[in-house]
């Protein structure tokens, strides 16, 4: 399973950002981010659409009583705002830098527009990674919906191996080093913090996982 929002293995930033066009090189400078740094708000104007040359972002929005909830934290050669080449003409979403060195690639809209109709091919993907978002949020709302907690949070474990998780040793055993803290998680999966870290516990004490502030280590009965 790839990135929640990421699609076929491409990276995008390889052949999107204006730097790599001779017409467009002259004029483009990247844009540098600290942690904690908001790369757009709710409700600005939605001009740009944005690749991630390095660092990883965060995608969310904030309910009514305040509370953060994050849809996505993306990275590298991943691509967001693209809602803005659809005619959105404001933020429905905040971004935010979660590394202290990101670095941005921002393309105009009026740029994302002559790119695609220069390059069909191009265009193609930018529609396939739409609709594969759009598959994805269909997937993660029925998930949300209709299955419990600890459902949800073994799932999305299973997807968090699939992203960032690999064999670290003859067991069967695989270690994920992830961007997400306790909080994105329990965001992520629709729960309370203190009821992720009982069902993390739970998990642990059924022997499914292993786990710390930096990584997770899930047991092969997981699968």
């Amino acid at each position: 399973m790839n990135s929640f929002w990421f699609f076929d293995d491409v990276n995008l930033f390889k052949v999107l950002c204006p730097h790599k066009f001779k017409d467009y090189k002259a004029n483009h400078d990247f844009d540098s981010y600290r942690k904690k740094d908001y790369i757009y708000f709710e409700e600005d104007s939605a001009n740009k659409v944005y690749l991630i040359e390095k660092g990883k972002v965060k995608i969310g929005y904030y309910n009514e009583d305040g509370t953060e909830v994050i849809k996505a934290i993306l990275t590298r050669g991943e691509l967001f705002g693209e809602t803005a080449i659809f005619g959105e003409s404001k933020r429905e979403e905040f971004a935010q830098s979660v590394d202290n060195a990101t670095s941005i690639c921002p393309v105009g809209v009026e740029t994302m527009h002559s790119l695609m109709r220069d390059n069909q091919t191009f265009s193609l993907k930018i529609y396939k990674l739409i609709g594969f978002k759009l598959k994805r949020l269909e997937r993660r709302l029925q998930i949300l919906l209709f299955k419990d907690a600890k459902t949800r949070l073994i799932e999305f474990l299973e997807e968090l191996c699939a992203d960032y998780g690999y064999d670290c040793d003859k067991t069967g055993d695989q270690v994920i080093k992830h961007p997400y803290t306790q909080r994105d998680i329990a965001s992520l999966i629709g729960t309370s913090r203190p009821t992720l870290n009982i069902l993390l516990n739970e998990l642990k004490e059924e022997n499914v996982i292993e786990f710390n502030r930096r990584e997770i280590r899930i047991h092969k009965k997981i699968a």
